[in-house]
């Protein structure tokens, strides 16, 4: 049985934990999948990368009210697939061969394979591709094993070809016809990115808006903008699949009683399962939560003294950003154990890469009024701005809520073009305790740039009293 003071299970945002000043470490690195986690293989990076392929076709495909004749003549499904996953298998590749043989890890040994608790310091580990198990035993113990997506339970699902998030950006040819199960942030950006590639996109979402998570105005605007572009069926509940001689038939329930669909593929895009039941984490004794992450406290501990946590598989929001934050704290947290750093999860943001984009800050507005915070609400339109008149952007808006007795804001949210990185100085001044009106008047904003539709936003706020 081989013995170090150090495993961390997951190569995602857990993998960044070792550099030079864990030299003297014996380490042990165990992946059970591609190397580098979620984020690199199967989410952030190349989701955005087809993001922005889609993103050109469809403005190609709208260019006509700007008196341009542009339109769509190719796509190229080989082509767009090796621009991502030509750049990004070999990313994994490297990341792989740098920890496993580079004289930088001499004392770092990688385990591919699934690693399981067997005592509360103790991991079995069994190798991808099967054979014996290895036992591995560590004075400490970083869990980053991320999440998967999630299954639903509808009747015949097993017996058909469907997809997820992890597959669908490497089948060989598009669909002629997508059905995507999901009315969330993952469905949102591949129903953007197939349909402006030219597939047929029918969206399902057991729910009567999409994105029901985002502020009310948001998703009830970005749910109208959905239901003009794709065949979107809403409070619909997806019962059965089945496989036809060529395609699948979903058998859907809502507000009309049954209805069939037809369709070519079929994308599950429901959600995310931590993959905390996959470590049998009861045999070491680490407490979990009702929705099954993994319990932490502010420094990424977990019940057991010496077992940290981080990501997907402790963090209710399943973010990048949020990882690589718990990850630079549970470093710190390893290397100074008598100086413990604390996570701060007090402003987190999110955004949505679909058309359009959505980016969101703190609370919604009904959230803002649960917690009992008496509050200013301001709404400015893109389209009321320079820029925005330029794009002809009449769904885009900027919606930011303060605390009326302090004059900070406790929340922002915007739909349309660049939102990701509009919201960004929003997110600072939440962070920094900024007043929004001092926030709009002690700096310049470039006229006539879009993010005057930020700077108007914030003026409309009344002065704090």
């Amino acid at each position: 049985m081989q013995h170090f003071d150090l495993a961390i299970i997951g190569t995602g945002s857990g993998n960044s934990i070792i550099d030079e000043r864990f030299s003297s470490k014996r380490i042990a690195v165990i992946e059970r999948g591609s190397f580098g986690g979620t984020c690199l293989n199967a989410g952030c990076i190349p989701t955005k990368m087809l993001v922005h392929t889609a993103d050109l076709a469809h403005a190609a495909r709208h260019g006509a009210r700007f008196g341009l004749g542009t339109t769509v003549e190719e796509v190229d499904w080989t082509a767009i697939q090796e621009r991502v996953f030509g750049r990004i298998d070999p990313i994994e590749a490297s990341g792989r061969e740098y920890r496993s043989g580079h004289a930088d890890n001499s004392n770092v040994t990688v385990f591919a394979g699934t690693a399981r608790f067997t005592g509360a310091k103790e991991l079995g580990i069994e190798p991808n591709g099967g054979g014996r198990a290895t036992t591995i035993t560590a004075d400490e113990i970083v869990i980053a094993a991320g999440s998967r997506p999630t299954i639903p339970g509808i009747a015949g699902l097993d017996e058909i070809d469907y997809h997820t998030s992890d597959t669908i950006m490497r089948v060989p040819e598009l669909p002629k016809r997508l059905a995507i199960i999901g009315g969330g942030f993952v469905a949102a950006e591949f129903a953007h990115v197939f349909s402006a590639l030219g597939v047929e996109v029918t969206l399902i979402a057991r729910s009567s808006t999409l994105l029901r998570g985002e502020d009310a105005d948001i998703a009830e605007r970005f749910t109208d903008i959905a239901s003009a572009r794709w065949d979107t069926r809403l409070a619909r509940k997806t019962v059965r699949a089945e496989a036809l001689d060529r395609g699948t038939r979903l058998t859907l329930e809502g507000p009309a009683g049954e209805e069939l669909l037809d369709t070519d593929a079929v994308l599950i895009a429901v959600g995310r399962t931590p993959n905390t039941d996959l470590l049998d984490v009861p045999a070491a004794g680490i407490r979990t939560t009702s929705d099954g992450r993994i319990a932490v406290d502010e420094h990424q501990r977990t019940s057991i003294d010496g077992i940290w946590a981080l990501g997907d598989i402790s963090s209710p929001w399943g973010l990048k950003h949020v990882a690589n934050h718990e990850q630079r704290v549970v470093q710190h947290n390893l290397l100074n154990p008598n100086d413990l750093a604390v996570t701060d999860h007090r402003f987190v943001p999110h955004a949505v890469f679909s058309a359009p984009q959505i980016a969101s800050v703190g609370l919604t507005e009904a959230g803002a009024h649960a917690a009992g915070i008496d509050i200013d609400v301001a709404v400015q339109d893109y389209a009321d701005v320079a820029y925005g008149w330029a794009m002809e952007d009449k769904d885009g808006f900027v919606k930011l809520i303060a605390d009326r007795a302090t004059g900070q804001l406790v929340g922002a949210h915007i739909l349309g073009a660049q939102a990701a990185t509009l919201i960004q100085p929003l997110i600072q001044a939440m962070s920094l305790g900024f007043e929004a009106r001092s926030l709009a008047r002690g700096q310049y904003w470039i006229h006539p740039a879009l993010p005057e539709a930020v700077e108007n936003a914030l003026l409309k706020l009344p002065a704090r009293r």
